[in-house]
């Protein structure tokens, strides 16, 4: 593998947060980074926020990917965003995926959310915004 930079590779969590079963797209997703260089930890389907949470904080990642489809982004993600704030880990930066109309997206842009991609994103466009969201000004 390729470090993305002298400080190694991005690291990521990819993780479907609730109850929602459906994780091709959040494969995908992965795969894409992984194949990008980034070094991804895939934390699977129906994780908690608190699982989610844990999970990143103990790997060291930079970033946090969420995936829903379920509609529970509005209950799930605001709960990642404050339990990282909670353990003083604000410095992993959280971005998502999934059906998230576009007054919720601009709500959870609000609270903290770096990149909220809806169906059909670009891949290229995933992976740009991951560089640059894990090492802003070294793009």
């Amino acid at each position: 593998m390729v470090p993305d930079s002298p400080s190694g590779p991005i690291r990521v969590l990819i993780a479907k947060p609730g109850l929602d079963g459906h994780d091709r797209g959040a494969k995908v997703v992965a795969r894409a980074l992984r194949d990008a260089g980034m070094e991804v930890i895939y934390a699977g389907l129906r994780q908690t926020p608190e699982e989610i949470v844990e999970s990143a904080v103990e790997e060291d990642v930079d970033l946090i990917g969420l995936s829903i489809l379920s509609g529970a982004h509005m209950a799930l993600i605001p709960r990642v965003l404050a339990l990282l704030k909670r353990r003083k880990a604000r410095r992993i930066r959280v971005f998502a995926g999934g059906i998230i109309p576009d007054e919720d997206a601009k709500r959870l842009s609000r609270l903290g959310v770096r990149a909220i991609f809806g169906p059909g994103a670009s891949l290229d466009d995933i992976v740009a915004a991951a560089r640059r969201l894990a090492r802003p000004g070294r793009t």
